[in-house]
């Protein structure tokens, strides 16, 4: 494989293949500078064969899966398809994008003008040359959530190289703005918080008490900044996981310790929420979270400016105050928490910058996606906190040859809850 340097080794009836390869940081600029792209191919024994399945994980900012055990959702796979796990640009053992690497660049006009090339379109391309190195003919795609935008990217500019699409929890809109989009997410998100506060109720109360105390008292995260209530909120992310609920409760159930008669956070509280909240192994997520709905227009923290439009998220909203709802919020990013997560700081101008550019290209295109294309077998899941269920049937409707499972059965990340029979049910719909 010419331009590929691989390293090979065994796994439990596996081979696994460690590929590395160089593509250019600006694909306009073939001839200009060079990053590193890393890809791991697992192929079960009797299976070289098989056709290629490359695997886009969620994010953006996400490095591929490190699966412990070859389980679920890649168990099945691999029972069709050899599996490759791409580590997109940015991420992983990719060359990295984050506080360290990309301060180097320069100022934050040079820092932002280096992370505009970490979006969809520039994945695309880079997984094309992957897939010219190592497959050579058409290969198969599956998606979860922004995995599923770079699929809608893929189909828009290069049909002919998918086989077949699966996507779960990943149809994107292909001209809401970043607006349309959060105007329906805080609507989702208020709707579960309301939903988890009624399951464990008990819940409200700790979060409202946290949250007046954070603000009279200083509690500092693992990593060393203060825990403040508006970033407490920020746990609510957890609300859009199939296990979230549960996982959220065994946060808030009992935060407080005495110490000397004085109420404090307890250390085991802040160890969990700062898991949660910090961004130190995964920076893109913040700083390019709403350049992956930009599309000509500038998204101006959008998420920020619309919160106020919708009950219970108001930045200043009282915890005390029982008389209005007092919520968590989603995977909403915030101006102010690029300042105040430690691994982001340092990005944070570059971010505001990427906030005001205007002239990101177009990163979808419904007439080439309505003219031609592989089968696309999409799960959308109606109660998807982050991914608009009207948006994704609408952009189902527009697909060539769209193959929807409407399904109420799961979360945003079902794939991780019950992985082995979405993707059987998926490719039972793409061969159908």
């Amino acid at each position: 494989m010419s331009g590929v340097e691989t390293i090979r080794h065994r796994r439990d009836g596996h081979s696994v293949l460690e590929h590395r390869i160089a593509v250019p940081l600006d694909h306009a600029e073939p001839a200009g500078e060079r990053i590193g792209l890393f890809a791991r191919e697992i192929v079960r024994d009797g299976g070289e064969d098989r056709p290629y399945l490359l695997y886009l994980q969620g994010g953006p900012g996400g490095r591929a899966d490190r699966p412990a055990r070859l389980t679920g959702w890649i168990d099945r796979a691999l029972q069709d398809y050899r599996v490759v796990l791409m580590d997109q640009r940015g991420t992983g053992l990719s060359t990295p994008a984050d506080a360290l690497t990309v301060t180097a660049r320069g100022d934050a006009a040079a820092q932002a003008a280096y992370l505009a090339h970490f979006r969809a379109d520039a994945i695309v391309d880079d997984a094309e040359l992957l897939r010219e190195a190592l497959a050579g003919d058409a290969w198969s795609l599956l998606g979860q959530s922004f995995g599923g935008f770079v699929i809608t990217r893929y189909l828009s500019v290069a049909p002919g190289s998918v086989r077949e699409a699966l996507v779960t929890g990943g149809l994107p809109g292909l001209t809401a703005s970043a607006e349309d989009v959060y105007r329906r997410t805080y609507a989702a998100t208020a709707r579960r918080n309301r939903q988890y506060f009624a399951r464990y109720t008990g819940d409200e109360k700790n979060l409202r008490l946290l949250a007046r105390h954070l603000a009279d008292t200083e509690e500092h995260l693992p990593t060393g900044e203060r825990l403040s209530p508006r970033r407490l909120r920020q746990i609510g992310i957890r609300l859009g996981a199939d296990l979230g609920f549960d996982a959220l409760h065994h946060v808030l159930e009992d935060p407080f310790v005495q110490v000397s008669g004085t109420r404090r956070v307890s250390r085991a509280f802040l160890a969990d929420a700062g898991a949660i909240l910090s961004h130190a192994t995964n920076p893109l997520y913040a700083v390019l979270h709403e350049a992956i709905y930009a599309q000509g227009s500038a998204t101006r923290w959008a998420a920020h400016r619309l919160r106020e439009e919708h009950d219970g998220f108001a930045e200043d909203a009282d915890p005390a105050d029982t008389s209005s709802p007092y919520y968590l919020t989603g995977e909403h990013v915030y101006p102010w928490q690029l300042r105040e997560d430690p691994a982001l700081a340092p990005l944070a101008d570059a971010a505001d910058l990427l906030a005001a550019k205007d002239d990101f290209p177009a990163l979808y295109d419904a007439q080439a996606l309505a003219a031609q294309g592989p089968p696309v077998a999409a799960a959308v899941y109606v109660d998807d906190m982050f991914v608009p269920f009207d948006l994704s049937a609408a952009t189902a409707e527009t697909l060539h040859d769209a193959r929807p499972w409407v399904s109420n059965d799961y979360a945003h990340d079902g794939i991780r809850t019950d992985g082995a029979r979405i993707l059987d049910k998926l490719i039972t719909l793409a061969r159908r």
